[in-house]
């Protein structure tokens, strides 16, 4: 497998699995549409994912009471409750702790070949 594909198959898997945090990081700038999450994920980090899988996470998001969903001129646009503002700030308040457990999991001992 070649590094640079594994890098990019890596980095779009870890988007993925933070997509949940990073709708909720953006949206503190602001109401978001599935469809500015769509364009914010493509713009940030360079591949597309599909509606469903965005539209999934918003829903899952919305019943969890960390975003509120309404009509706005013909489309849904989500915004942070006072809960998912909690939340994210307890998130991004954790962030050195975070910081700290992947540069653990990353560091690799080097193999008898590698010195």
């Amino acid at each position: 497998m070649e590094t640079r594909d594994f890098s990019k198959r890596l980095r779009r898997r870890i988007v993925r699995n933070f997509l949940d945090v990073l709708i909720l990081a953006e949206m503190r700038k602001g109401p978001l549409s599935g469809y500015d999450v769509m364009t914010f994920v493509h713009d940030r980090f360079r591949f597309l994912l599909s509606s469903g899988t965005i539209y999934s996470i918003l829903y899952s998001l919305e019943r969890n009471g960390l975003i509120s969903g309404a009509l706005v001129q013909r489309k849904r646009v989500y915004r942070l409750t006072d809960t998912g503002r909690a939340t994210i700030r307890e998130v991004m308040n954790a962030s050195d702790e975070t910081r700290y457990l992947v540069s653990e999991l990353l560091k690799l001992k080097k193999e008898p070949s590698d010195r």
